[in-house]
């Protein structure tokens, strides 16, 4: 951790006279805004409504777990509660939140650019997210649905309400946000690079986010008009996926999954990369084997299309397919254990600094390795028969998004907060929050492995009396959880208003985001900047950055 001293030393005005901070304050001109660093406090905002609106959902269906009986709410109403839960995590948090706050902030700064290419565009997107999550939380309010966030067919189509065609269209509407987004992306990458910022000086964020922005643009539409033919199948009863008029329920599965699989990726690879500046700067090396951990991104998107169908070896589809698939994913997993290995090599002899960015960073390593490890029993063929819409899943899918993209979403909110703020938080607090949310994620979903070998199915609100002992376990953790989750919000708002000045570089790196301002002026840079240097080099002609 950099001493305090150093910090106030570095210290300038705060806000200097113009930044995106301070560059028109009246609501039109953020609502109307082009900068991509607006855009991006636009969806920091409004993502975290929808985090809010998701964790409220979860501690409702944590709080009826508590007892074995279905005594807070009713079964249907039960299954809405985690139907709204999954949507609102999954389609409005867990997929934009990394590329659409990290990525629309940084990724021009990291590359020397002034904005993202296509700027109208990208307040588009924004617009279009809050249009598919204000349909969505209307559909909520109106009794919400009740099919699970997978939407199967036939049920999604023939038997659940009225509300079905609704939610489809909204997540639909936010689809078309993410195509957006990964082709900004895309383009700035390719046409907007600093002189000298070669493809191998990228930071490997950039790299992440470049991947991840192929599997938007290439998978959302999948999803897209998957969606859309539900919405059809309900209002024309055409016959695509209802069996009683010629359908195939199999279809829809594969058509959901063709997405969902990659979305994976979508929501993971992102913390990817933030995970990797983590670890090269505060461990003050570079990273180890660079072009494997990037081209190990590259690789994870172009795989991740091939490996679908381990969701379905329960479905009825060909046992061959099934032995195929599950080949397949034992070989995905190859590229994210490179990135593993690279980064615990990149961390052997560093010299490592233990604030709370770091914190989540290492925390990352260790949850997403377990989650990864048990993705491992459910892509094999004979376990998974067994393990299938258990407790064993939704502990597996959490390791993955919550132990993994949510604290590299909260590491990286945590890093970059003196660049988009230009104020140091509390660091004490910070690494109390870290802990906490650690300790209660664990707390929360361990247990859960033990309840899906036991065979708890998933999507019950009652269940047999020798499991609440457990499920109490659970709950109680999601309680430390949610604590540790809450307590960013006040000491981040908190440094806004009393936090020291943080300085342009306040953890003295090179990257080119902290060759600028904090907060950045308007236009990222005063001049063009030039790139001589290779990513995470903390070398001689850096010897103030040492």
């Amino acid at each position: 951790m950099i001493a305090e001293q150093e910090i106030v030393k570095q210290s300038k005005p705060f806000y200097p006279s113009e930044n995106y901070l301070t560059d028109g304050h009246s609501l039109r001109s953020w609502l109307l805004t082009k900068d991509h660093k607006r855009i991006a406090v636009l969806y920091l905002l409004s993502i975290s409504f929808f985090f809010l609106v998701g964790g409220i959902y979860a501690t409702l269906i944590r709080l009826e777990l508590l007892t074995p009986q279905s005594d807070l709410v009713e079964t249907g109403t039960y299954n809405k509660m985690f139907t709204s839960h999954g949507v609102i995590m999954v389609f409005f948090f867990l997929v934009p939140a990394i590329p659409a706050i990290h990525g629309n902030f940084l990724l021009p700064l990291m590359i020397g650019a002034k904005d993202l290419a296509l700027p109208r565009i990208n307040l588009l997107s924004w617009y279009l997210y809050v249009a598919g999550g204000l349909l969505t939380l209307w559909v909520m309010m109106q009794g919400g649905v009740d099919t699970g966030w997978t939407f199967y067919a036939p049920y999604s189509t023939t038997f659940s309400n009225q509300y079905v065609a609704a939610t489809a269209v909204g997540i639909f509407i936010a689809g078309f946000s993410s195509i957006l987004t990964g082709l900004n992306f895309i383009v700035t990458v390719h046409t907007m690079r600093a002189p000298g910022m070669t493809w191998f000086r990228l930071p490997l964020f950039i790299w992440s986010m470049y991947a991840t922005a192929l599997v938007m643009v290439l998978g959302t539409p999948v999803i897209a008009i998957t969606l859309f033919l539900v919405a059809v199948e309900r209002l024309g009863h055409i016959g695509i996926f209802d069996p009683a008029i010629g359908g195939d329920p199999i279809l829809f599965q594969h058509l959901f999954w063709f997405y969902s699989h990659p979305a994976v990726y979508i929501m993971i690879l992102p913390g990817m990369g933030v995970v990797s500046e983590l670890v090269a700067n505060f461990a003050r090396k570079k990273i180890f084997g660079y072009k494997w951990v990037a081209f190990a991104s590259l690789a994870i998107a172009v795989f991740g299309f091939l490996v679908w169908g381990h969701h379905m070896f329960a479905s009825g589809q060909s046992m061959y397919a099934s032995l195929v698939f599950s080949v397949l994913t034992m070989i995905v997993a190859i590229p994210s254990a490179v990135k593993i290995f690279n980064w615990t090599a990149t961390l052997y002899r560093g010299s490592i600094l233990l604030n709370t960015p770091m914190l989540y960073g290492l925390f990352f390593l260790g949850l997403f390795l377990i989650g990864g490890l048990t993705g491992l029993f459910l892509g094999a063929l004979g376990l998974d028969v067994h393990l299938t819409d258990t407790y064993f899943v939704i502990a597996h899918f959490h390791f993955i998004m919550v132990g993994g993209q949510v604290m590299a979403y909260l590491g990286g909110l945590h890093y970059w907060w003196p660049k988009m703020t230009g104020r140091i938080y509390s660091d004490f607090w910070g690494r109390i929050s870290a802990l906490l949310v650690f300790t209660g994620f664990n707390l929360t979903f361990l247990p859960q492995f033990v309840l899906g070998y036991l065979g708890m199915p998933r999507r019950y609100a009652a269940y047999a009396p020798e499991f609440q002992l457990l499920n109490v376990l659970s709950t109680a953790g999601a309680s430390i959880l949610a604590v540790g989750l809450v307590l960013p919000v006040f000491y981040l708002l908190y440094s806004l208003i009393d936090g020291r000045n943080a300085g342009d570089n306040p953890w003295l790196l090179p990257g080119l985001e902290w060759r600028t301002t904090s907060p950045p002026p308007t236009g990222n840079f005063d001049s063009t900047p030039v790139v001589t240097w290779d990513a995470y080099e903390f070398g001689p002609e850096n010897e103030l950055l040492r």
